[in-house]
C-alpha cells in the first residue's frame, strides 16, 4: 500500500515543448486557483500558431518520432470488437491514458499530430517519454454498448499494466462516456481521473463509484461553446465542490473560445501531473 502511494507521488510527465504549450495569460481565478479564466485569442492561438489553420501546426510544435511506437491495433471482447490506435507501452505501462472522440469523430482523431495546434501529438510525446501507454479508440455509440467496450478495452490493458494509474479524457459528446464509466461498478472503481473537454455534465456522478473515491475531474470549456453551454458546465463544477470543498476539481474558461478550443489549448502535462498528485 504504501509502496504504491509513493509510486504515485513519483510518477511525472517529464516536459515536453512546455514553453510552446503554456497557457497564455490568466484573466482571473478564484476557489483557491481550482477555477481560472484563460486569455484565449483566434488570431494568434489558431492563425498564428497554425500553418494552415486548423488543419496543419507550425512543424517546431511537433515531434513525429513518436509513430514509431504508435500501432493501429483490434482487440476482440465479449463486448466486441475494438479498433484503437496504441501509443507506448501496451505492457508495464507506467501511466494509461485514454481519450474518447465526441461526434462524428474516429480513433484517429485522437492521433492526428497536426490538428488542434499539435495538441495531440503533445500528449503522445508525453506518455511514451514517460513509459506509459496512450489509447484512442472506437466505439460503436455513446451510450452502454460503448461504455462496455471502453471498460472492456480499460479492463485489457489494466490488466497488462497493474500498477498504471488510468485517466480518460472526453472531448464533447464523448463526455457521456466518461460519465458513464465513473458510474460503472468496474471501470468506476480503477480509473483515476476524468478530463472533461468542450464537454457535458451528469448529476448521477455524485452517485457513482468514482465520485466516492474522490477521482479528480478537470473541465476545460470555451467560453462561446454554443454545443454545451460554459454556463451550464461551470455549474456543475460548482456543484461538486458544494458537495466537498475539497473535492480534487479544476476548471479552465478559455474566454471567447469556442466548442473545439479545449482540446487545442487544454495543458495536458500540468493538468495531468496534478491529477497523479490526486489520484486515489
Amino acid at each position: 500500500m504504501f509502496s504504491s502511494a509513493a509510486n504515485a507521488d513519483t510518477l511525472s510527465l517529464k516536459p515536453f515543448k512546455d514553453d510552446l504549450f503554456a497557457y497564455p495569460a490568466t484573466l482571473s481565478s478564484d476557489t483557491n486557483g481550482a477555477y481560472t479564466v484563460i486569455d484565449y485569442r483566434e488570431m494568434r492561438d489558431i492563425n498564428q500558431r497554425d500553418e494552415v489553420p486548423e488543419k496543419r501546426v507550425h512543424p517546431q510544435y511537433t515531434d513525429t518520432g513518436v509513430r514509431k511506437v504508435q500501432q493501429d491495433l483490434m482487440l476482440k471482447t465479449d463486448a466486441g470488437d475494438i479498433r484503437h490506435i496504441a501509443v507506448g507501452k501496451t505492457e508495464g505501462a507506467a501511466i494509461i491514458v485514454l481519450y474518447l472522440h465526441g461526434q462524428g469523430g474516429s480513433r484517429k482523431q485522437g492521433v492526428d499530430d497536426f490538428t488542434f495546434g499539435g495538441n495531440f501529438n503533445r500528449l503522445k510525446n508525453l506518455i511514451a517519454a514517460s513509459g506509459g501507454l496512450y489509447l484512442s479508440p472506437d466505439f460503436p455509440d455513446f451510450g452502454d454498448k460503448g461504455a462496455a467496450q471502453i471498460a472492456a478495452l480499460i479492463d485489457h490493458y489494466a490488466e497488462q499494466s497493474p500498477s498504471a494509474k488510468i485517466f480518460v479524457a472526453c472531448g464533447s459528446m464523448g463526455g457521456a462516456l466518461c460519465w458513464k464509466l465513473a458510474g460503472r461498478k468496474d471501470t468506476g472503481g480503477r480509473i483515476s481521473g476524468l478530463l472533461l473537454l468542450g464537454s457535458l455534465w451528469d448529476d448521477d456522478f455524485f452517485s457513482s463509484p468514482a465520485f466516492k473515491r474522490r477521482v479528480p475531474v478537470f473541465f476545460a470549456q470555451g467560453s462561446h461553446d454554443v454545443v454545451f453551454p460554459v454556463a451550464n458546465q461551470e455549474a456543475f463544477f460548482r456543484s461538486i465542490l458544494a458537495k466537498s470543498k475539497t473535492y480534487p476539481t479544476r476548471f479552465v474558461r478559455f474566454e471567447t473560445g469556442t466548442h473545439g478550443t479545449p482540446i487545442r489549448m487544454a495543458d495536458w502535462r500540468g493538468t495531468l501531473n496534478w491529477m497523479l498528485s490526486k489520484a486515489p
